[in-house]
Parts: structure tokens; sequence; C-alpha cells
């Protein structure tokens, strides 16, 4: 067992009236302001170069000043905040974050750095979720300049700065988070330099108003463990490098569809069909919405949904979806499964959900949110159709409903052993790129 002591030095330092004052030399929180924007002079930090300062500025009129340590180029989006203790760059790589400014309620990042690009034997990312940061910007009260971690390669600074990623540190998450909570997800910028710190903003960019889907799926037809023994076909939204994990190592054999395309046409080559997550609002979809109408009439095998998947299905089955005010994202989001009461830590990323008060005829809630009652999930009462708001596939943590993946692969096997009495294998026969992420 190990003591930490402190030194006549340090417990004077510690002591009384004198904490508060000790403190705030140690660490230089930056300030929010209830002010408008424009109206809101620049303080420069002790210490701090302009080329150095940082400000998100919200649209409701906030601002919050800090110091840059990522890319040079300011940018603008919806600023949404996490609750995940770890995984800073699993959730930065997450398509689902397209467009998004995104605050950290963990008070230390970066502390493990960024880890290299390895892949794994189905040439998936092993610590990545997609080959590219689709994040606008990060917020973070304490930015970790020293790292340590067994495969890391760089700092999180300089992951940032290699994609031009704003990054700002030394302002208060705290106080970001309960605005965020009480007004909602609200539009801002993150302004780096002293230049467009100043500057008056006209117009903020709000990314909900794109078919960010169709910046983040694949272009072309992608194929993944073709040696598989079902086929499942998997509408690319924004997926995640750990979903389609998840599926080929439990056996199948993966083909990545672009959020548009029409796999009704191609139906009899699949045993299953999937939709993945994805970022913004799911209104926007219309073409994917309506092959997945056409599929829950004439598709007759498996169909799973996660996340933009749910939302997705809820519309195809005559749901409608709104904007949550704050949205669910963290590792610690607790589900109920309506179908037997138990309760589950999920992981959770999403702005949107569905309206469930009226359940159209033969479908039924999954599972709900034990914090505010959102809808969770929906299911089919008689086919094997349904999906989930949640991710079951977290890398990070936590794995409480990784179960799902092997029930869906379970049930797609009982189903093709039903239409051929044995396990065949179909042949793929639409064109594809082997193993290679298409990146938009």
């Amino acid at each position: 067992m190990s003591f930490l002591t402190f030194s006549k030095t340090t417990r004077s330092l510690l002591s009384g009236h004198k904490i508060a004052r000790n403190l705030l030399a140690v660490r230089n929180l930056a300030t929010v302001s209830d002010s408008p924007v424009h109206s809101s002079p620049f303080v420069t930090p002790a210490g701090a170069s302009t080329s150095s300062l940082a400000a998100l500025k919200l649209k409701s009129g906030q601002v919050f000043k800090g110091t840059s340590f990522g890319g040079s180029k300011s940018a603008s989006g919806e600023a949404v905040f996490t609750t995940s203790l770890v995984g800073y760059p699993e959730s930065m790589t997450d398509p689902s974050y397209r467009g998004q400014i995104l605050v950290f309620t963990q008070p230390l990042i970066g502390n493990y750095g960024v880890p290299g690009m390895a892949k794994d034997e189905h040439g998936l990312l092993k610590y990545f979720e997609s080959e590219a940061i689709h994040c606008r910007g990060i917020v973070v009260s304490d930015y970790a300049t020293k790292y340590s971690h067994w495969n890391a390669v760089e700092s999180l600074g300089e992951w940032c700065a290699r994609y031009n990623i704003p990054a700002i540190s030394g302002v208060d998450t705290r106080a970001i988070v309960h605005i965020l909570r009480d007004q909602g997800s609200t539009l801002g910028q993150l302004a780096v330099g002293k230049e467009d710190i100043e500057s008056d903003i006209t117009q903020f960019e709000d990314p909900n108003q794109k078919n960010l889907v169709a910046e983040v799926s694949t272009k072309v037809p992608i194929e993944f463990n073709p040696k598989g023994d079902v086929k499942i076909a998997v509408v690319d939204c924004g997926i995640k490098q750990n979903i389609i994990r998840c599926l080929v190592s439990r056996g199948a054999h993966v083909t990545l569809l672009p959020w548009d395309y029409d796999y009704n046409k191609e139906a009899n080559k699949y045993d299953g069909l999937f939709i993945s997550n994805g970022p913004g609002s799911p209104k926007v979809l219309g073409p994917t919405v309506h092959n997945l109408q056409k599929a829950i009439s004439n598709f007759n095998k498996p169909i799973f949904g996660i996340c933009m998947g749910n939302l997705v299905l809820g519309l195809a089955a005559g749901l409608d979806s709104y904007k949550l005010r704050f949205g669910n994202r963290g590792h610690n989001q607790p589900a109920v499964n309506v179908t037997n009461g138990q309760c589950v830590i999920t992981s959770q990323n999403h702005g949107y959900a569905l309206k469930d008060d009226e359940l159209p005829s033969g479908w039924a809630k999954y599972f709900i949110n034990a914090n505010d009652g959102s809808n969770e999930g929906i299911r089919h009462l008689t086919k094997p159709i349904r999906s989930v708001q949640f991710h079951p596939e977290a890398k990070g943590g936590p794995q409480d409903t990784e179960y799902l993946f092997n029930e869906f692969i379970q049930e797609v096997r009982a189903e093709k052993a039903k239409r051929y009495q044995s396990n065949v294998f179909v042949e793929e026969t639409i064109p594809v790129q082997k193993e290679t992420l298409a990146v938009a």
C-alpha cells in the first residue's frame, strides 16, 4: 500500500483561506458571460499568445474563453455534450458526431494519447470507428499535454492539428453543460485566434439542415468476411467499425451498401438486413425510409437497426420523430427492456427520438430510456424485425447489450435453415470493393 505525503510547503498552500486562491493559480478556468458575443471583449489569459487563444461562442450569447490546443481553423456546428469517461478517439471518429462541437464532461481529456491506424484480420480499424475525425471541434476542461499509453503514437492535440480540428481547453465545462441541459443543444462556433474571437457572427451553421448521412455513407458496396455462412446487407448511414466487427466476428458475410441503395431488387441474395447508426435528422432520409417500407412488407427475413436504424425503422413503420432537447450521449444511459423488465446500461449518441405514444398495429415498444422515458427501440409483433436506439457494439463500453448481435445472427441462421433446410451459401453477384472503406 502506498501513501500520499505532503511537504510543509504543500500543506501551507492547501490550508485555510489560501485554498481557493492557489487552485485558481494552478488552473485558470475561463468564465462564462451571459452578454451577447459581440459585446464581450476578449482578455488574453496570462502567458498565452494571441495565436493560442480560443473561445466557444454559443448562438444564445454565452462566451467561453480558453486556450487552443488543436487545429488553427475556426469551425461552427451544434454544441452537444457527452458523459463518457473514456473513448475520446472512438467518439471523435464516430460518424454520428458529424457536424457537432463535442463537449466532454470528463474533466481530464488526452491523458492516454491517440493510437495508430492498426487494422484487424477483417481490415477494420482496431482503435477508431472510422478513418477520419467527424466532429467539428472539441471542448475540454483540462487537456493532458503529456500522455502515457502502450499503443499511443501521438497526443490528442497533435491528432486534432493534423486534421485541423479546433480544440479548446481551460473552460468551465460544467457551466457549458448546465446551459446545454437547460436551453438544449445550441448552435455555436469554436473560434481560434484573436481576430475570429472578436469578430461578430451573423449566421451559425446548422448541420441538421443537411443530409449528413449522404456525406458519411459509403459510395460503393463494400464486402467483409466473404466466407461467412449468412449474408447480411448493411445499409450504411454512417456505420461504426465495431458494428461491422460484431457482425463478421459472429460468422456473417457483410455487404456494406450506400444509404440510398435499393437492396429490395436483390433481396434473394441476402439472409438478413441491418440498418446502421448515422448523424443528423432521419427526416431527410426519404430513400432509406422508402426502401425499408418495401422491405418490411416483402423481405420476409430478419431486420435489425441501431440508432439511426431505429429512427428510420420507426418512420418506415408509420411513426414520427422529434428532436430531443439535449440528446442522450455517453456510456452510462439506462434502458429498460419492456419485454422482461431488465434494465441495462448502454452507450448512446443521438439527438432525435421516436414518438411512441401510439404505435401502429403490429408494432410494440422494445426498450425505453429509464431517465427521460424516450423511446429506445421498437419491434414487430409477428415478423423478425426490431431495432434499438442505443449502441450494443459500444467500443469503450459498456457491453451489457452485445447479446443482441448474437440474437440477430442466430435468428438469421434459423430463418435461413427454414428456407433451405440446410446452410446454403448464396453467391454474391453485385460488384463490391473488398475490405476497403470508402471515405467521403
